[in-house]
């Protein structure tokens, strides 16, 4: 473990996949700010269950590269930008996603 790795924790992140994590942060701010995260009504781009399918992606996507630390440390940035009712909706798109219960 090096220096910094201890001051600031390891990335979950390996360097390679930043960028593309990246890209699903500002998809997800995205949707948040456009789209929203859950739905009243089945259809076009939300699941049976209401949920984003995008959202959901992106969310089964971290859970691979991550698991349930990605998806915790991404939905913090995602409350810091769109603030915690956004973050709440995303939290609860992400149901049944590897160990992430909302």
């Amino acid at each position: 473990m090096g220096f910094l790795d201890f001051l600031f924790g390891k990335s979950l992140v390996p360097t390679a996949l930043k960028p593309e994590v990246n890209r699903m942060v500002e998809d997800l701010v995205r949707i948040g700010e456009q789209e929203g995260f859950l739905s009243e009504r089945s259809g076009g781009l939300f699941n049976a269950q209401c949920r984003h399918i995008r959202a959901r992606q992106i969310g089964e996507r971290l859970n691979e590269i991550g698991g349930f630390e990605l998806m915790e440390q991404i939905n913090k940035k995602v409350r810091k930008r769109l603030g915690p009712q956004l973050a709440s909706h995303l939290s609860y798109s992400w149901a049944d996603i590897g160990k992430w219960v909302p």
